[in-house]
């Protein structure tokens, strides 16, 4: 007898091989990006507000989205991105586990949503800027699928936000595609 969850994996992981290869690439560049040197994850625990992100599947139709960090005892991050749907106000709750890369300072995460025993759905989450403040950060996925700005206050300076998009571009990233917050006002 198939047991439920079994059968549920066998189904959603098709699924999710196919939303995992068909986002688009907006980064040219073929080499990875440079990270920051270092993250200090106490300091980047907390809440993030989304700016900014690359369109994509899972964040179709969220409004007022959110990224809460809090470290874990066994030196991992638990994930919470909260968001609005735009059509029914429905909040929307994910959870999970973020573990830091081996020999990157903290500035490469694996970021994984999908039940632990699924082996292989983790996504890359590098911190490619970060205010020296903590304040806000431009982090993403290597391979230019995917792009967020986030900032500890909903409305974030024009000159952070500048400076921000200034180095997602110079690492190879199109800015373009972008889609800020319907709080950030460009």
């Amino acid at each position: 007898m198939i047991r439920p969850f079994a059968l549920a994996a066998a189904i959603a992981l098709p699924a999710l091989i196919t939303a995992c290869t068909t986002q688009p690439d907006y980064r040219s560049e073929t080499t990875e990006p440079p990270t920051v040197d270092r993250v200090d994850l106490t300091r980047y625990a907390g809440l993030w507000h989304e700016i900014a992100r690359y369109p994509n599947s899972f964040e179709e139709g969220c409004t007022q989205t959110t990224a809460e960090y809090t470290l874990r005892e066994d030196d991992k991050v638990s994930v919470v991105n909260t968001c609005v749907l735009e059509d029914s106000g429905k909040v929307n709750r994910a959870e999970g586990v973020a573990t830091p890369v081996e020999g990157s300072n903290n500035s490469k995460l694996k970021v994984k949503f999908a039940p632990q025993w699924v082996p292989f759905a983790s996504g890359d989450y590098w911190v490619l800027h970060l205010e020296p403040d903590y304040s806000a950060a431009l982090v993403g996925s290597p391979d230019g699928k995917y792009l967020w700005i986030l900032a500890r206050e909903e409305q974030p300076g024009d000159a952070v936000i500048g400076r921000i998009l200034e180095k997602a571009e110079a690492l190879g990233y199109q800015t373009e595609p972008l889609k800020f917050a319907q709080q950030v006002t460009r």
